[in-house]
């Protein structure tokens, strides 16, 4: 690991494009893939090699952008690129802005914020490779099996680069390039401060150009040499949905590869997203159609899928969560979860808890082994251990104004259809009956019950629905009876 500040004198990162092909109202830089943005990516990797100094260069959409930056990297130094048009233009102002605080010396880097894939390993190797040739200039390159659009590298005999010329420039003999300009570079600071003053905007576009600074150093003396990646998903960029789209399945194919690599058993890659946030413990396994994002962690042995979702959920050791979508959870040790279960934020499900088949749980805090198994609603709850929610209960926590809270105690046992409305607490080792609606307070060790006595009216259907096939079978099944209806109340004749 690289010493904190022990890297080049600073980082600059260019964000200031319109990204108009985009066809968005979010800026490009601020899309998303593997659940973070693309320049959020370009800071990590940018950081990764410990600069001294980081500067981002803004423009379009500029205090959205600046409130984005100032929240994933408050240390960093944002700067407003003007009107001058460019490269060139963009990171002489970040010099000028960091100048102002110290006079830059040493290994200046730039680079973009929408090369989301860009590691931090290859930028350590382009500035390592830079110090040690005691080169002027040292540029990222590729070698593309279509390099059409890209800029082209231009070598001498020995290997150094004399030049970089644009694709729309290019003879027809330079075109035959495979190896292009990624646009990153390692830059001696003096050298970049000199050529950038020397730089105009004398061009078919009126740009000032950054690629101009290559050949101003070489003329100056300055060796200009290339490192060459072999890996060019990461000097790509994304100026369009279908650029992301490709992005995003390759670093999410990287993201599960690596885990597989680190002991996690994905059973099917091809449906599977992990985000770059999400953590995994050896021998999880992730069963297909599944998606892991945000800050989810999940413990050894867990089994997650098929046909999950879940964002910052914390899944402890040995639990299983089958086709459920959360949101906010914390899933015990050796709990389970599913089929078809929605968990919102705030859920606690305790170790060996479970929470099951058709289930919708909120701001709810389960206890050690008690079970939800199946068809009902937990909000706004607490709930003991070891106790036992029946079929089709739901916690009634919201009065149309207000949200209020159901406590159930441990070792609680509840009938089926049991609906709690809040407030109200059940004692430890309670009772309810199928049905009932509790609106009192239960003691410790009662039976809950609120029963009204049934009443049949038989008849009813001969008499109400005449020549129906109800009526026919009713018929049938009593054929003595008569078409006048007869009331009968339980436990009376």
């Amino acid at each position: 690991m690289i010493p904190e500040n022990s890297g080049p004198a600073a980082v600059i990162v260019l964000a200031a494009g319109a990204g108009t092909r985009m066809k968005s109202r979010t800026p490009k830089i601020l899309h998303e893939i593997g659940g973070r943005s693309m320049v959020g990516h370009a800071l990590l990797a940018a950081r990764s090699i410990n600069p001294r100094q980081l500067a981002i260069v803004v423009r379009h959409e500029r205090d959205l952008v600046a409130r984005h930056l100032s929240e994933l990297d408050p240390a960093a130094v944002i700067v407003d690129q003007d009107d001058i048009p460019g490269t060139g233009r963009a990171v002489e102002a970040a010099l000028e802005a960091l100048d102002a605080d110290q006079h830059l010396t040493g290994t200046v880097v730039v680079t973009y914020g929408d090369v989301p894939l860009l590691s931090g390993d290859l930028l350590a190797e382009l500035v390592a490779t830079h110090e040690r040739e005691a080169n002027a200039v040292t540029v990222l390159t590729a070698v593309l099996d279509d390099a059409t659009g890209y800029g082209r590298i231009l070598r001498a005999d020995d290997g150094t680069v004399t030049g970089i010329v644009e694709h729309k420039d290019a003879s027809d003999a330079e075109r035959l390039i495979r190896e292009v300009n990624s646009g990153i570079y390692a830059f001696e600071a003096a050298v970049l401060r000199d050529a950038l003053a020397h730089v105009t905007t004398d061009n078919s576009q009126g740009e000032k150009y950054l690629t101009d600074v290559l050949g101003l150093a070489r003329q100056a003396g300055g060796r200009v040499a290339a490192v060459v990646t072999g890996d060019r998903w990461q000097v790509e960029g994304a100026n369009d949905r279908v650029q992301l789209s490709a992005l995003g399945a390759e670093l999410n194919r990287r993201t599960v590869e690596a885990w597989m690599r680190a002991g996690v058993t994905v059973v099917d890659p091809a449906t599977t997203w992990i985000d770059s946030s999400v953590t995994l413990d050896e021998d999880v396994r992730i069963l297909p159609n599944t998606q892991l994002h945000g800050a989810t962690t999940v413990a050894r042995d867990a089994v997650v899928g098929p046909d999950t979702t879940l964002t910052d959920v914390t899944i402890g050791e040995g639990a299983k969560v089958v086709r459920t979508h959360g949101s906010g959870a914390v899933i015990g040790a050796d709990a389970a979860v599913g089929p078809f279960t929605y968990l919102r934020p705030g859920t606690v499900l305790g170790e060996s808890g479970k929470i099951g088949a058709f289930y919708e749980t909120k701001n709810v805090t389960i206890g050690r082994g008690s079970k939800l198994s199946h068809l009902g609603y937990a909000g706004d709850a607490e709930i003991g251990e070891d106790t036992n929610i029946g079929c089709g209960n739901i916690t009634a926590n919201y009065d149309g104004e207000k949200k209020h809270r159901t406590v159930i105690g441990s070792g609680v046992r509840t009938g089926s259809n049991t609906v709690f409305v809040a407030p109200v607490t059940v004692g430890d080792g309670a009772y309810s009956g199928a049905g009932a609606v509790i609106r009192k307070d239960v003691p410790a060790g009662a039976l809950a019950l609120t029963i009204a006595a049934q009443r049949n009216t038989e008849g009813w259907v001969a008499a109400n629905r005449p020549g129906t096939l109800s009526a026919e079978l009713a018929q049938a099944a009593t054929p003595d009876s008569s078409s006048t209806p007869a009331s009968t109340e339980e436990g009376k004749q």
